[in-house]
């Protein structure tokens, strides 16, 4: 389930999401030039910090892993970045807005358990 098309659909929004809500934060939290810079630079390290550390052969990646970590790993840094998101999305005065994505990151883990459970094991 955790590879379906539509979950990878949601996953992938959920992740488009937390990059956006991070740069929104870093924009409002910036000041002059340097709001640019947190706009920025914050989304393109969180997107580094997914797309670098993976679990080999996960079915629902590329099975690439330019930096192998443990599944548990994997999960912690997911579950960061998107309560990071959450937590952006709040501090921004967002309130609805993390309270649907904690919803829809809360049931998208709950219909991926089969993923969840292969990264445990891994």
């Amino acid at each position: 389930m955790g590879s379906n098309p539509l979950n990878l659909l949601i996953r992938f929004l959920l992740e488009l999401t937390a990059l956006i809500a991070l740069g929104f934060w870093g924009w409002r939290n910036g000041e002059g030039a340097f709001r640019y810079a947190l706009a920025i630079i914050i989304p393109v390290i969180i997107a580094a910090v997914w797309g670098t550390f993976a679990v080999p052969d996960d079915p629902s990646r590329s099975g690439s892993a330019p930096i192998a970590v443990a599944g548990y790993l994997r999960l912690a840094i997911e579950l960061t970045v998107f309560c990071l998101a959450i937590w952006a999305l709040y501090d921004t005065k967002f309130v609805k807005s993390s309270w649907i994505m904690g919803a829809v990151v809360a049931v998208h883990y709950m219909v991926s358990y089969d993923r969840i459970m292969w990264l445990i094991n891994q």
